[in-house]
């Protein structure tokens, strides 16, 4: 896919498997039923870590939604394991996002401003929300940190979606 190139509401997720911090690869093309994805920055991003920290507080409303939760980044493994060592988030974080991957779900990459930053490009945040059928039922992507979806938004829209069977948003073509 061109970087360029975003993905399309409806459309099915591509198969983008990561390895986590807790061990094995997650792979949501496994899992059954509604699933989240949070794409964010990685270690070196303080807005990153106020957001999971969000997500974290919000896990057993999504679990009650049955709404498998997970977030990945660029990371290597070492700064991947040490935020979820501090913050103890308890979702599936998976690290070493590639470049092709980050192309593949159609995010927008930067470059580090300094060593200091990062060490490697890395993805700018998103948010995957898909059905049962593996279809995108919710995206949002950004090209900066300081935009990103309300989650308790998202939860209740999940939670309408289903109560309602409400249909995908956005799939004509403009």
């Amino acid at each position: 896919m061109p970087a360029h190139m975003k993905l399309a509401a409806g459309s099915a997720f591509p198969r983008v498997p990561f390895a986590t911090v807790a061990g094995g690869t997650f792979d949501f093309d496994a899992v059954q039923g509604w699933r989240l994805l949070v794409v964010y920055r990685g270690k070196h991003c303080p807005l990153c870590k106020v957001y999971l920290k969000s997500l974290d507080g919000m896990l057993e409303g999504f679990q009650e939604a049955s709404v498998t939760v997970a977030a990945v980044s660029a990371d290597p493994m070492e700064k991947a394991a040490a935020d979820v060592a501090e913050f103890g988030w308890r979702f599936p974080v998976g690290y070493g996002l590639t470049i092709d991957q980050m192309r593949t779900l159609g995010l927008y990459v930067s470059e580090p401003r300094s060593a200091q930053e990062t060490d490697r490009p890395f993805a700018e945040p998103g948010l995957f929300v898909l059905n049962p059928h593996g279809k995108i039922q919710i995206i949002d992507i950004s090209n900066a940190p300081f935009s990103r979806p309300d989650l308790a938004a998202i939860l209740r829209g999940i939670k309408l979606i289903k109560e309602r069977d409400y249909p995908i948003r956005g799939m004509m073509a403009a």
